[in-house]
């Protein structure tokens, strides 16, 4: 088929350009014709809260990447979405992670669809932002409406996906799949040596832009018990602040843990993300929400244990007992979990769990989520 992806792509980094350049690959693999388009302006600089939204790392190989889509300008959406027309796809997939994009996204849509038989499918990563504000009741409808079905990556965000269907479209959902083109599993002494770290040392990392909603400040809390610091545990903190730091510097001061503390506030390049996954003991993802989440796919790549709390669909894809903890999301909860952790020396059997568990996380199966919900949007328009 004749695809194109709309969302977030190269020279753009994070995540989500992740996500879709690494969706992409695995369509063309699959003998897809795949086109990207991208942004000129994602978003005004205002809106963003890190240093810079653009990435230093070289542009991905074999992908087609059309920097057309300019957020704000209501011209540019139909401009770009009678160019995409032109070029008769059969699926337009819109990587859908926030509210200020459905007035863009739902425009872009609508254009194609009336020069086009496309069929437009809203890729879900969330539905309602994690920091909510007044344009999550406002605009998302507008988006939804366009669509003509929708795969998601966690059961619960189908729930809020269905707050804002009124039509039962088709849906499907397919687990976030692993990120595996972070590098190869070094050893974990390599990468301590790289990253200048204690060898012999215990290591939790907490790896990822950092915002409120992610929990840094409980997992800064949970190292203030004592347990934790007589135990010799370390904490590496790696990931750019998405806010004031000040606060953070604050809790480490305040609770006399910077000796233990070790911040890597730069953002991580994608030829460095390997050595802080397996430098770690344990990956620890204490968020406050949440739906899914990138971190967890690549800890299963580079075969880590994970703490996670119970929110969102974390609790989905980190098995309680198996690949790791699911704990609830306070600092006690965590810090009982990690003491246990190192206590019980709970990481070798943890890690042979990853490996069990990996398997499920396959890029094939978001494409097969897309064939399916495809086929049934396709179907729903015969019997019209």
């Amino acid at each position: 088929m004749n695809i194109i992806i709309i969302g977030t792509a190269y020279p753009y980094r994070g995540g989500l350009a992740a996500f879709n350049e690494r969706l992409a690959g695995q369509l063309q693999q699959e003998g897809h014709q795949v086109e990207m388009y991208t942004f000129t302006l994602q978003y005004p600089g205002f809106l963003f809260p890190g240093k810079t939204q653009f990435t230093d790392d070289p542009a991905p190989k074999k992908l087609t990447i059309t920097r057309r889509i300019n957020s704000c300008n209501p011209f540019n959406w139909v401009s770009a979405g009678l160019e995409i027309a032109k070029k008769s796809p059969d699926i337009v997939i819109f990587a859908y992670w926030m509210s200020f994009m459905a007035p863009c996204f739902g425009t872009l849509a609508r254009t194609i669809k009336c020069r086009s038989k496309a069929c437009c499918l809203g890729l879900i990563h969330n539905m309602i932002p994690h920091e909510t504000n007044i344009l999550d009741k406002l605009f998302p409808g507008y988006f939804v409406n366009a669509m003509d079905g929708f795969v998601s990556l966690s059961e619960s965000v189908v729930k809020d996906i269905n707050t804002f269907d009124k039509h039962n479209k088709p849906k499907r959902w397919a687990p976030h799949p692993i990120y595996d083109h972070y590098g190869e599993l070094i050893s974990k002494e390599e990468a301590r040596r790289k990253l200048g770290l204690d060898v012999n040392g215990k290591y939790v990392l907490f790896f990822g832009f950092i915002r409120d909603y992610k929990g840094l400040d409980l997992l800064l809390d949970a190292f203030g018990d004592l347990r934790l610091q007589d135990s010799g545990v370390r904490l590496i903190a790696a990931g750019e602040f998405y806010g004031d730091p000040q606060p953070y510097l604050d809790r480490i001061r305040s609770l006399d843990i910077s000796d233990i503390v070790v911040l890597h506030n730069d953002y991580i390049a994608d030829s460095e993300v390997n050595l802080y996954f397996r430098a770690c003991d344990i990956v620890a993802q204490p968020y406050k929400t949440a739906t899914q989440s990138g971190v967890t796919q690549v800890a299963f790549h580079f075969e880590k244990p994970m703490l996670v709390t119970r929110v969102g669909g974390l609790p989905e894809i980190v098995p309680d007992g198996k690949v790791g903890y699911v704990v609830e999301p306070n600092a006690q909860s965590i810090a009982d979990a990690l003491v246990r952790f190192y206590a019980e020396n709970r990481e070798e059997e943890f890690t042979q769990g990853v490996r069990q568990e990996k398997s499920k996380y396959s890029w094939n199966r978001m494409t097969q989520a897309i064939s399916e919900v495809f086929a049934s949007c396709n179907q729903s328009s015969k019997t019209k």
